[in-house]
């Protein structure tokens, strides 16, 4: 009998090893509210088994504000237990002006919610405490300007070397915002040159998804129809955020899944080809590559876009996150 129990036990401590290695720790720096893709990123960490979600970090804009839109989104799905991290406020117009621009009209979904609060912890000290706590285990992915990260390494900048691996969306390489396009300034570079400049400063060989393959990747209306009459909390939302998104001057009825395209780096690499390159920042934004000089940096260079949409859709549609 005793031989028996000690079995069950053995196995059971097994069974629970091997379903911890199985998941992959991960934070999400991201400046949500603003794009609608940074939500679906939200979306596609919470519903990928995969990962353990060490926290959500708001980058850019009004931090405080982003933080209310991640808290309620964590709430409606049922995860109030992932922190919620508030970044520096910065100005979200870059260029001359430096004063903070209007609220994103996604901030509506979320105002006045205070059933998840944002951790008092600021976003550096979050991010290099856990770096610190799991030495080489935390992918750390970028799906916003990079201030928290420039905040990081100014406080230690040796941290983003204990990360398992940096991955960014990040960068225009070979071709801009619409397909076929020639490169251009990409946002999340250009809103924060300096600290875009400090990660691949870093030494740790980031992975960028640009919009070399991130502009391939939109959500067309047979999609987005599924994801309405999915009418789960999850999907619910983020039908929500996408409405009010439409009433910004820089939206498209089809919008770009950018920052998803990140996760899916991760989540599914056999859909995508890199190369590891040189790449320089100048003072407008660009990301520019130098064949001459050794790598600093790995890029996506082809992407499998309507295999990501079809697996993106899949994630999202069969996940049951809801309040219990």
């Amino acid at each position: 009998m005793r031989q028996t129990i000690l079995s069950v036990l053995i196995l059971l401590f097994f069974i629970q090893l091997v379903n911890g290695a199985e998941k992959q720790k991960v934070i999400l720096d991201c400046d949500l509210g603003s794009g609608l893709d940074d939500a679906f990123a939200v979306a596609l960490i919470l519903a990928s088994p995969e990962f353990e979600v060490l926290g959500l970090v708001m980058t850019h804009g009004n931090t405080h504000k982003r933080a209310q839109v991640a808290g309620r989104l964590l709430y409606e799905c049922g995860r109030e237990e992932i922190p919620v991290v508030v970044g520096k406020p910065t100005p979200l117009i870059v260029g001359k002006d430096t004063t903070i621009a209007p609220d994103a009209q996604q901030f509506a979904w979320a105002a006045g919610f205070d059933k998840v609060k944002p951790i008092s912890q600021n976003a550096a000290d979050f991010i290099i405490e856990n770096l610190k706590r799991y030495p080489n285990e935390v992918i750390l992915f970028t799906a916003g300007p990079l201030s928290n990260i420039g905040e990081v390494l100014k406080k230690d900048p040796g941290a983003l070397k204990r990360a398992k691996r940096v991955v960014s969306m990040f960068g225009s390489f070979y071709m801009g915002y619409a397909v076929g396009s020639k490169p251009t300034a990409e946002w999340n570079v250009k809103a924060d040159v300096q600290a875009a400049r400090m990660l691949l400063d870093a030494d740790v060989l980031p992975l960028f998804a640009g919009l070399d393959v991130t502009a391939f990747v939109k959500l067309n209306e047979q999609n987005r129809m599924r994801l309405l009459y999915r009418n789960s909390p999850l999907t619910d939302a983020l039908c929500a955020l996408y409405s009010l998104w439409l009433y910004e001057s820089y939206a498209h009825v089809d919008p770009a899944m950018f920052d998803p395209v990140a996760i899916g780096l991760v989540l599914w690499p056999e859909l995508f080809a890199t190369r590891k390159v040189h790449v320089s920042i100048d003072r407008q934004g660009r990301t520019l590559v130098d064949e001459t000089k050794p790598p600093n940096c790995e890029i996506a260079v082809h992407i499998q876009s309507e295999e990501l949409i079809r697996r993106l859709m899949e994630r999202l549609l069969k996940q049951n996150l809801r309040r219990q």
